[in-house]
Formats: structure tokens, C-alpha cells, sequence
């Protein structure tokens, strides 16, 4: 929809269609007319949603949505056969897939990432258009993403060569060793397209399992380019996509009971109605990354000029749109206004612009909704006594909308609880820690919080308890994800299962293990099968 822009002078931050610099323009559309499905890209002919991208072009006083690409707006019937393709490739276990070695798999994802190394410039430029994040965050989500599927290849490789002996146990011979589960239900999130949905999808590959992977709301196009590889570097049905919209594609996959692993990077009500479709829920295992409300406390004694940088990055990177973004800044009273001048200071010098343009930190969000939904939040707020302390705070432009620092949020406004997921930072004052304590003990989310504060006496009266409520503190230093090693995990209605290199190779497997009586028939047998390469379960081979 076109929309008139005159006297906005936000409508100036968005491009003419020749002010795109030619390295980073979508030469032509990108149509996504095929579906991966058992190993077969299979032609669409049915309805195609359109891709409308953050960036709207400039036409003179008026500003034009851009169309990007088209993908499938397939239906029940396609997803149910991504589904039966991901059984078929499993067999109950006798797969192709789940029956290879270690070292097989491993080699299949290598020649997966070689391939998709090949195609960083259109993935990395999809992002841009897709969502609408900075340059340097887009080549960084990618560049991570190489990096986590190599360290994931390195650890399942440490796994395999530390189970691959055999163990003596009062007269039992055991090898111990972990398996797939089956069939993977994947749905990835729009804020890390590639990231964050590569980080269940990897190592639920590669550990066996079979997957169908629901692409994101938003960051649909950017698998397009990674399509060819998926099919030619894993065996036929191993990865299968589904499209269309996911509250009518994805509840009759689960209805069908097959389903093993559900993985979502997602809402937690979401996540709750999901399970339920599962006939038989004790049988489907979860690994969930939810919704968060993550805070931080800043105290009295703080390095005032660390915590605003620190809380403006936590706050504000990639528009504010990560789980791990803060999302309520508790600030003690007599330090509340400095901390507040400092901070408004500090984001009027933020770049503000288009995902290519140099500096630009601050962004076009998704879509138009979602600009509309962060005005709800403020609104709300000042209805109940808040107000906005930066001067152009709450100012929009189509999908561009100008960080609110909202003051003092209370009880009773959506955004003292509410997860805003986008450019609006709420901020209360508090007088004793037991205050601020209580807003983490009484927040339905659980994932983690950063407190500011030199004094150590402080620092561990506050982390004792907190390390019972959230599941990563930081100090002196906002919340984040990485490094990929650590676990990334989180109480209450923020997490189910963990993920890490090595803790997401155990969410997606399963011990098991044959043993036998410590007798000269046993070691016999077992020599055998093991000196003569008979099977791929029973082996003594170290991965290089």
C-alpha cells in the first residue's frame, strides 16, 4: 500500500529505487516454485504468498511497499507428505540416515556447508531485505551460523570417539553410545532466520533424526538459495520443507501422532497449544526457546557509563527483536536520571537507516503491524502516567519506528511485563534490592538478567538468589546468547530443553547401549562383529 509521507522527515531514511547501492539490490524477485520434499524439488502451482520487504522504496512524497519474492502458500496435503517423506527416509530406524556412522553424517555436513558457504552473498542480502537487519549482523548471523555447524561437527565427533570403547561393570560388558530420535519437527524464528533455526536443525540432523522444517513468518526466501544444497548433501527425505501458514499446517502433523521431537523458537502459548495436538505427548520430546522478559538491575555504586552502553546495546541491537534483548532497565532512584540523561544521549548518536547504509543500527522493522504494535505498548503506558523521555521517541514512518525510552513504568502498563520484542525501553525506578529481586521472582519468564554494580558484597547477595530464578546472570554486561559453547537455556515459561554445541547433540538423542555377560563366548562375539566391521552401532573406530 502506498502511503503519502509528506512532512515526515523519517520518510528520508528510506531509498530511492537508484539510491540502492548495486551490491546489495535484488537484481529480480526471488520465486520460490518448488518444495523440497523426499529428496525431490517438487513444482508448486497453487496460490504464492507475496514477500513485502521493510524496506519501502521513495517516490516522491510517497512511499512504496517493495515485493521481494513469492513462496508456496501450500496446504495441509503438502505438509502431510513432507511429513510421510521424513518418516519413510527414518523406517522406524532403519533408515538410510539413521544407520550411518558418525563419520558419514559428518561428511554429508561438510559438503552441505562447503556448498553453503558458496551462496553467503544471497543469503546475507536476503536477510537484509527480508528483515530488515544491518549489514554487519546479517554477514554475522551467517558467518556464525558456519562457525556453529563446524563446532557441532567437532563435538559429535569427540562424542563418538569418547563412546567408542567398551566399559566393564560387575561382570556385564557395555558400549554406550547415542541415538536419534526420529522425526523432527522444526520451526525456526524470524529475528535469526539462519541462526537460531540452524541451531536445532543441525544438530538434530546430524545426529540421526530426520527432520521437516516449517520455514519462519518472516525470512522465508533467504533458505531459497540453500535449497539445492539441502537436497544434494543428505540422503533423499532427511530434510523436507513445509510452507503456508503454520496454524493450519502445522496442528495436523502433530494430530498425526509421528512426530517425535518438537523444536520451536517461538512464543511459549504457542508452544503450549502445539503439545496439546500431540495424541500422545508423552512420547513427544520438546526443546523450546520462549519468550523472555530479561532485565537489568542497575545499582547505585554502577559504572554509569558502562551500564548505559552496555543496557543501550542490550536494549536496542537489531531493533531490540532478540529473546535475549533487555526488556525492562531497573534503575535505582538515585541514580534514575543521570542514567536516563546518559542513555537518551547515547541513542540520539545511534545510525539510524537502511540495512546496507554504514552505521545504521537502527532498522525498518518486519512489517507495518509491527511498528503499529510497539505504538499500542507506549500508548498504554502513557495512558497510565508514563512519558516518553527522548524528544522523537514513539515517531513512525511505514515500517521505521523511532526507540521509545518510556518512564516510569509501573505495575498495571503491558510493558512492565509484557515482552515488546522491538525498539521500546521500559524503565522504573526501584529504592531496595528486595524490589528489584521481587520483579525477577515474579516474572512468569525465567531466562536470564544482568546486573550493574562494582561492589562484590552486592553483586553476591543478588546472584545467590537470582541463579535460582533465571538461568544465565551477567555482570556488568548485558544478556546474550553466546559463546555457542555455554548453555542456553531457561526457567519457567522460557525454555524447555538447552541448547549448546553439546547440550543440543543430547536434546536431540538419546542414550542407548548393548550388553552383555563378561564371559569368553561374549568377548568372542563381540570381537568379531568389531574386528570384521559388521555393524555401525558395535565398533571400536576413532573419528578423525
Amino acid at each position: 500500500m502506498t502511503m503519502s509521507v509528506q512532512h515526515n522527515p523519517l520518510a528520508d531514511l528510506f531509498p530511492a529505487q537508484g539510491d540502492i547501492p548495486p551490491a546489495y539490490a535484488l537484481p529480480e524477485p526471488v520465486v520460490q516454485e518448488m518444495i523440497l520434499i523426499g529428496g525431490e524439488l517438487r513444482p508448486w502451482t497453487g496460490p504464492m504468498r507475496t514477500v513485502i520487504s521493510p524496506v519501502y522504496l521513495r517516490r516522491g512524497e510517497a512511499l512504496e511497499p517493495c515485493e521481494i519474492g513469492r513462496f508456496p502458500e501450500a496446504t495441509v496435503a503438502e505438509s502431510l507428505a513432507a511429513l510421510n517423506a521424513a518418516v519413510a527416509a527414518y523406517d522406524k530406524g532403519r533408515g538410510t540416515w539413521p544407520t550411518m556412522s558418525i563419520a558419514e553424517r559428518i561428511a554429508c555436513m561438510q559438503d552441505f556447508t562447503r556448498k553453503m558457504i558458496e551462496k553467503r552473498a544471497e543469503v546475507v542480502r536476503l536477510i537484509m531485505w527480508e528483515i530488515g537487519k544491518n549489514l554487519p549482523d546479517a554477514e554475522k548471523e551467517f558467518d556464525r551460523t558456519i562457525d556453529y555447524i563446524k563446532a557441532t561437527i567437532n563435538a559429535v565427533r569427540d562424542l563418538d570417539n569418547d563412546n567408542s570403547r567398551f566399559v566393564m561393570v560387575e561382570g556385564t560388558i557395555g558400549q554406550i553410545r547415542r541415538t536419534p530420535l526420529g522425526v523432527v519437527l522444526c520451526m525456526g524464528p524470524f529475528n535469526y532466520p539462519l541462526n537460531e533455526t540452524f541451531a536445532t536443525l543441525i544438530p538434530a540432523l546430524i545426529m540421526g533424526n530426520t527432520v521437516v522444517f516449517k520455514t519462519p513468518r518472516w525470512g522465508v526466501l533467504l533458505f531459497t538459495p540453500l535449497i539445492e544444497a539441502f537436497r544434494t548433501s543428505f540422503p533423499k527425505g532427511v530434510i523436507n520443507f513445509v510452507y503456508g501458514q503454520g496454524h493450519k499446517v502445522i496442528p495436523p502433523l502433530l494430530n498425526t501422532g509421528v512426530i517425535n521431537v518438537l523444536t520451536l523458537i517461538g512464543s511459549s502459548k504457542v508452544a503450549d497449544e502445539l503439545k496439546k495436538q500431540h495424541p500422545k505427548v508423552n512420547r513427544l520430546r520438546a526443546v523450546l526457546g520462549l519468550d523472555a522478559k530479561n532485565a537489568a538491575i542497575v545499582l547505585p555504586d554502577a559504572d554509569l557509563d558502562l551500564a548505559v552502553r552496555e543496557c543501550l546495546s542490550g536494549a536496542l541491537s537489531f531493533n531490540g527483536q532478540r529473546c535475549t534483548a533487555l526488556k525492562m532497565l531497573l534503575v535505582h532512584s538515585s541514580i534514575v536520571d543521570e542514567f536516563l540523561q546518559r542513555f537518551v544521549t547515547a541513542l540520539g548518536k545511534l545510525g539510524r537507516g537502511m540495512p546496507w547504509d554504514k552505521g545504521a543500527a537502527l532498522t525498518p522493522l518486519p512489517d507495518i503491524g509491527k511498528a503499529q504494535h510497539m505504538h499500542d505498548l507506549v500508548e498504554d503506558a502513557l495512558a497510565l502516567g508514563a512519558r516518553i523521555v527522548n524528544a522523537e521517541g514513539g515517531a513512525s514512518c511505514a515500517t521505521f519506528f523511532e526507540p521509545a525510552v518510556v518512564y516510569p513504568v509501573k505495575e498495571g502498563m503491558r510493558l512492565y511485563r509484557e515482552e515488546q520484542f522491538g525498539p521500546v525501553v521500559p524503565v522504573t525506578p526501584f529504592d531496595t534490592i528486595e524490589t528489584a529481586l521481587d520483579y525477577v521472582i515474579s516474572s512468569e519468564y525465567g531466562q536470564q538478567v544482568s546486573l550493574f554494580s562494582v561492589n562484590p558484597d552486592v553483586i553476591a547477595e543478588l546472584v545467590d538468589p537470582l541463579v535460582n530464578q533465571v538461568c544465565r546472570v551477567n555482570l556488568n554486561c548485558q544478556c546474550q546468547r553466546g559463546p555457542d559453547v555455554f548453555p542456553f537455556t531457561g526457567r519457567k515459561d522460557s525454555a524447555e530443553g538447552t541448547l549448546s554445541v553439546t547440550d543440543a547433540l543430547r536434546s536431540f538423542s538419546i542414550r542407548s547401549m548393548i550388553a552383555a555377560k563378561q564371559t569368553d563366548d561374549s568377548k568372542k562375539l563381540l570381537d568379531d562383529i568389531v574386528l570384521n566391521h559388521k555393524s555401525k552401532f558395535i565398533n571400536t573406530r576413532f573419528v578423525f
